[in-house]
Parts: structure tokens; sequence; C-alpha cells
């Protein structure tokens, strides 16, 4: 298989890059905006808010190596690699609130939510993106 065969399209990343900049919209909200309401605190929403937002994330840079003429083991390596790049954003995010955003503060839970639906994520994609053995690999 020749190098350009082995390039993945920009545009099949398309959706996920889409996906990453509504999650940095939304995490850039002032906390303000952001309504409080406490028995969504009781069941700690927001950490399911989180754990779903950096789990599709995960699943949609996942998807076109799914797609991909690569083989197993390279797909798998590729997802381990986007599961841990999402949670070091997740991270970042984190201090991004602390220090540039008005009335959000960094929250260690968080991150753990989001590295949950990281790993949540990716545990999906191996199970569920598994690639067929494809003529010529």
């Amino acid at each position: 298989m020749s190098n350009l065969e082995n390039r993945l399209s920009f545009y099949k990343f398309l959706p996920a890059i889409v996906w990453f900049l509504v999650v940095f919209f939304i995490m850039c909200l002032p906390g303000k905006v952001i309504p409080k309401v406490a028995w969504l605190n009781d069941i700690y929403f927001d950490k399911w808010i989180h754990a779903g937002l950096f789990g599709l994330l995960t699943l949609l840079f996942c998807l076109p190596f799914h797609k991909s003429p690569f083989a197993s083991s390279h797909r798998l390596y590729y997802f381990i690699k986007i599961a841990i790049a999402a949670s070091l954003w997740g991270l970042a995010i984190e201090f991004i609130q602390k220090y540039l955003i008005t009335g959000r503060t960094f929250d260690l839970l968080d991150w753990a939510a989001d590295s949950f639906g990281c790993f949540v994520a990716f545990l999906i994609a191996r199970k569920f993106f598994k690639t067929s053995k494809s003529p010529g690999l």
C-alpha cells in the first residue's frame, strides 16, 4: 500500500472537528450563563455531561480510522492516541477555565469525568470498530 493510500481525507474528520469546536464553546461559557439547579448537582449531572461530551469527541475522531484501510493494530494504536489526546484536552480545558473564563474554576473531578468518557469511548471503538481482514492487508 502506498503512502498516499494510507492518508485519510480531512473531510472525514469534519464531524469531529465541528464537535471539538462545540465542546470548546460550551466549556468556555462564563459561569453566570450556566444555570444552577440544586437537584442536578445531587446526581452529578455535570459530570455525566462532561463524560458524554468527551466520549463523543473521542468516538468521532476514531471513526475515520475505523473506515480506513489501516491494519487492525494500526487502528488500535490511533484509538489509544485519540483517547489520550482527548483526555489531555479535558485537562487543558480545566486550566483554560481557571485562568481565562470568568466565573469558572478548575475541577479535577470534571477532568476525571472527561477521562472516563474518553476511556469508555475507547472501549466502544475497540469493540465495535473491529476491523475485517481486507484483501491485500
